[in-house]
């Protein structure tokens, strides 16, 4: 019997305390515009990684200290949500993996459909992290020319980030430039200026790396107590003082950038690349009208998700050195031997010892470049596209004796999954089947710490799973309907975040394939994840609603906040805009107050930005029994701002929910207060009321009438948004 096919090994650190580890993930096949690679060799940041690292191992407070921002926003929540829910989301934040590495090279053994610049064979460099096998964006790997080791390949991606730095600050012919800071990456900023025709002077606090330097034609200054080094610089330069600085060093000191400007010549250009703080004096770039521009990372192209996730490339004829083509021309410098790097190689390490490697980065001073060795694999032989955790599903406690407890396989590992949906799930008692994903580390680390017994990459083979009887869909809105269809086809019980569908030929889609699974004798549940209704406080401001009489007057603010322009969730395509991803929450929290069919749906709202989906607006209901709710959805105000308020009038009562940490009444003659001991939205009884009904054989939680009413009210509001904008 043969051997099975080997994981993937990838390298993580555990943020919490900086533990290093080696995570077994399936492999998933690549998308249109990536490829897939087995590694041959990866190279540690010794800048990037040591920060992480000492981030990592630093206690609370000092992991604070180094995130003022993150702090103040923290504070901000802690007072709209409270103590609870603010302390458990930065633990959980803490208690998940972060991969580590970004300069990989190795073999393209697939590639997806849209690639045609790659094919399998093909040796190539790319921003993977540390992991033996990985899936890259096409437009983050570049050839490697056959001249070129594995080693040497292996530094290219840290020379792109100096090579960025140089291509910003302009050098020519004879230009004297200086580079603070001679770490790998300074090192190899030497170099490149020198293959440009410029005359470096290095500087640096230590004459170990300074001799490196020299070994490499710079000359050397060397920074300490005492030392004038914008005079030594001065000197060296007869006068002048240096055309250009590139700072490549890494520290919270504001020191580089004040001798940088003290060394620069009038009109002088300084570009920081590496890290330094930036409390400027005036009157030291004031008199010589200097420049400082801060470099990102290996080029254009870098943090834009329609480049490196969608893999469309910039126009070479108005963008010439794209992250891609800079990785070319470094492998060019490499070929041409105009850039060495054999005195910057310090150890070398197996994939297998990684902890030591990571030991070295921060206790041998003598570490600079640190190459990790992957094992070769026999040829054609790739990763399972489905890992075993366990050799069986976790015990089940808690489950009433003779009853039945039914496979559950989730299909998707976003950040909503882990926080909310998998801990909702294990606290349930579920027996967990399988966890799908794209593969991550995340998604692996989430089914390992969440009990599943398999994580994989393959959905279809997941929901056909004789051993599943239940499916729950947490990826990106675009695949919720089809998931949904599939496994109501399949005979499964279905729950599905919201939203239900994207459009109404996708909402049809799912009425039908319910239909179907009826017609074949099948009683499936379908539910969505509109957990507000089953939160504590809404259960009990619903239970005060059925004592008054009278139709009733809703007004739901909700703060939404703003997002990221370039989330996916403002797409049409993959995310339908918020209204559709987020509005439904609220639509469905009124209809259950209601208990009270939908009968009209009107819109307005803010026009989106730069012609793109709105996000803000104000949708007004009224429902079958003459009440009325409006739903306030705006994404233009202030963080620290309550995220929802829910006012009813009714009866001669006014009852205000605030934001699910408290429910006031106002009566004639009296206000009660109730407070909970935490925010609660009703995430963990929402799942757990769709389980129990999965595990008892009991009606769907949620009426399915609602739920496509819910659906079809929701789209229609969209609709009269868009047309608005």
């Amino acid at each position: 019997m043969s051997e099975p096919a080997p994981s993937v090994l990838q390298v993580v650190q555990h943020l919490r305390d900086g533990a290093i580890e080696l995570l077994r993930l399936p492999q998933g096949t690549p998308a249109a515009r990536e490829v897939l690679v087995r590694t041959r060799r990866s190279l540690l940041s010794a800048g990037t990684e040591r920060m992480l690292l000492e981030f990592g191992r630093a206690g609370l407070i000092g992991k604070a200290r180094q995130q003022p921002e993150r702090v103040r926003l923290l504070l901000d929540r802690l007072r709209t949500d409270g103590v609870g829910p603010v302390l458990e989301a930065a633990f959980n934040k803490l208690d998940e993996p972060l991969p580590l590495g970004y300069a990989n090279v190795g073999d393209v053994m697939a590639v997806g459909s849209a690639v045609t610049e790659f094919r399998a064979g093909d040796r190539v460099v790319s921003n993977a992290p540390h992991a033996s096998w990985a899936r890259v964006s096409a437009n983050l790997c570049a050839l490697v020319p056959p001249s070129v080791s594995d080693d040497a390949a292996a530094f290219v991606v840290p020379a792109a980030i100096g090579l960025q730095g140089i291509r910003l600050a302009q050098p020519t012919l004879g230009e004297t430039f200086a580079v603070i800071g001679t770490g790998l990456i300074g090192l190899l900023t030497v170099q490149l200026l020198r293959a440009c025709g410029c005359s470096v002077i290095a500087v640096d606090t230590r004459e170990d790396r300074l001799a490196l330097a020299r070994g490499l034609g710079a000359r050397a200054v060397l920074a300490g107590p005492g030392t004038d080094v914008a005079a030594r610089v001065m000197e060296l330069t007869q006068g002048r003082g240096a055309d250009g600085v590139l700072i490549t060093a890494a520290t919270d000191s504001d020191g580089p950038v004040r001798d940088a400007a003290h060394m620069s010549r009038k009109r002088g250009r300084i570009i920081l690349v590496g890290v330094a703080s930036l409390h400027l004096s005036r009157a030291d770039f004031y008199a010589k009208e200097l420049s400082l521009q801060v470099s990102c990372s290996y080029g254009p192209g870098r943090y834009d998700s329609e480049y490196e996730a969608k893999g469309r490339d910039y126009p070479l004829p108005f963008v010439r050195w794209t992250e891609q083509r800079n990785f070319e021309a470094v492998l060019e410098m490499l070929a041409q031997q105009r850039v060495h790097i054999e005195s910057l190689v310090s150890h070398r390490f197996p994939l297998g010892d990684v902890s030591r490697a990571y030991e070295a980065l921060l206790e041998d001073p003598t570490a600079l470049g640190i190459l990790l060795a992957y094992e070769p694999e026999s040829a054609g032989t790739a990763p399972p596209a489905t890992v075993l955790l366990s050799a069986a599903a976790p015990a089940i406690h808690g489950a009433a004796p003779g009853v039945s407890n039914p496979g559950v396989a989730v299909i998707g590992a976003g950040a909503y999954a882990r926080r909310f949906l998998l801990p909702a799930l294990r606290a349930s008692s579920a027996n967990l089947v399988t966890l799908v994903s794209s593969g991550s580390a995340l998604s692996g680390w989430a089914a390992r710490r969440s009990g599943f017994s398999r994580a994989s990459t393959d959905a279809a083979a997941a929901i056909v799973d004789p051993g599943v009887a239940a499916v729950v869909v947490a990826t990106r809105h675009d695949s919720h309907a089809r998931y949904v269809c599939e496994g109501l086809a399949a005979g499964k019980h279905v729950f599905v975040e919201k939203p239900l569908a994207l459009d109404v030929g996708e909402l049809d889609a799912v009425q039908s394939a319910y239909e179907a699974a009826q017609a074949r004798g099948r009683r499936p549940i379908l539910m969505v994840g509109f957990n507000r209704r089953f939160a504590p406080l809404t259960l009990e401001l619903r239970k005060q609603l059925a004592r008054l009489p009278g139709p009733r007057c809703f007004i739901y603010t909700v703060n939404a906040g703003q997002v990221a322009a370039e989330h996916w969730s403002h797409e049409r395509v993959s995310g339908g805009g918020r209204i559709i991803g987020e509005v439904c929450h609220f639509i469905d929290l009124l209809r259950f107050l209601a208990d009270s069919r939908i009968v009209s749906v009107e819109t307005t709202a803010l026009p989106g930005a730069r012609g793109g989906l709105s996000e803000s607006a104000s949708i007004s209901m009224r429902f079958a029994d003459s009440s009325i709710g409006t739903v306030h959805y705006f994404a233009n105000g202030a963080r620290a701002f309550p995220k929802e308020r829910l006012e009813v009038f009714a009866g001669g009562r006014t009852l205000q929910l605030n934001n699910f940490r408290s429910l006031e009444t106002f009566s004639p003659g009296r206000l009660g207060l109730r407070l909970p001991a935490r925010q609660d939205k009703g995430n963990r009884a929402c799942v757990q009321a769709f389980v129990a009904a999965v595990r008892g054989g009991l009606p769907s939680p949620m009426p399915l009438t609602e739920i496509l009413e819910v659906s079809r009210v929701t789209l229609e509001a969209a609709r009269q948004a868009a047309a608005v904008g």
